[in-house]
């Protein structure tokens, strides 16, 4: 076990290294070149950036190049430019990369929802108001209205913004029926009977994070450490929890059944009271 010393001493060569990588991530340095550059072996190297900062510096620079490769698409329609730009050897090492890291393809990524319709609508649950919107592959957002209607429009559009919104209340309301208020609202709450389709959005990272709260039976609580151990990532619960507060559809992935290790409940994007309210509601279903 590394003590905040060892850490603290070992900073000002991750320092160096970052800044390397970071200079040179367009040409997809080698790694015995960046430790050569710091002055340490290709094996010490490797060994140390991957205990400081929790990744190999393989996946810190596809991390880098990933982003580099967002500014560029950002920029260019030209898919081999961006390829160019970013020191890959072919657009199939960009592709391979963005499905890898972000799991959508990088057309997919520039095209930011065009060519996708979504229809939306705004329905009083006994939760409280929620957002709904779905697209031909399924649900792609289900949000709690916290201020105003309008700005749970707007954090829809933020995340699908090139795509055609229409409002249907009429098409998005047997959803709402379905996992809040019909006969067959109990099973929305239970993963294991749910077969209401998601079209997800997010990272590699965080799609695991959001396969991993599938899995939190109803009636049951997860903590953020059992969340990072089920996706192989035993030290990452603070990029856990970021990974569940962007969790894009509330309720069906089950955000509000992770608490802390202390048996807090910890935070929840649309407040303590209502995370309580739906623990409370799967709590007596599981004793019905």
């Amino acid at each position: 076990m590394k003590t905040n010393l060892e850490f603290s001493q070992h900073y000002k060569i991750i320092e160096q290294a970052i800044l390397y990588i970071e200079n040179n991530v367009h040409r997809q340095p080698e790694l015995e070149e960046i430790a050569t550059a710091v002055g340490l072996s290709e094996y010490h190297f490797q060994r140390t950036f991957t205990q400081w900062a929790g990744i190999s510096p393989k996946r810190f620079i596809q991390f880098l190049t990933k982003e580099y490769a967002k500014e560029m698409l950002a920029r260019s329609e030209n898919l081999l430019e961006v390829t160019h730009q970013t020191g890959l050897s072919s657009l199939g090492r960009l592709h391979d990369l963005f499905v890898a890291t972000e799991a959508v393809t990088p057309g997919e990524y520039k095209s930011n929802g065009a060519g996708i319709t979504i229809h939306y609508g705004i329905h009083h649950t006994p939760f409280g108001k929620c957002l709904i919107a779905t697209t031909e592959r399924g649900i792609c957002h289900l949000s709690f209205v916290q201020t105003s209607e309008g700005n749970a429009i707007d954090d829809l559009v933020k995340h699908w913004n090139r795509a055609k919104m229409i409002e249907n209340h009429k098409s998005t309301a047997p959803l709402i029926t379905r996992i809040f208020l019909g006969p067959q609202a109990d099973s929305a709450f239970d993963n294991e009977n749910q077969t209401i389709k998601l079209h997800l959005r997010g990272t590699n990272f965080q799609i695991k994070v959001w396969e991993a709260l599938l899995n939190i039976p109803i009636g049951s609580v997860a903590t953020y450490e059992t969340i990072a151990a089920k996706i192989g990532k035993p030290t990452a619960m603070r990029a856990v929890g970021t990974a569940v507060g962007h969790n894009p559809v509330a309720v069906l992935i089950p955000c509000h059944r992770v608490i802390r290790k202390s048996g807090e409940f910890g935070n929840y994007l649309y407040g303590s009271a209502r995370k309580k309210a739906l623990l409370v509601k799967e709590f007596s279903l599981g004793y019905d």
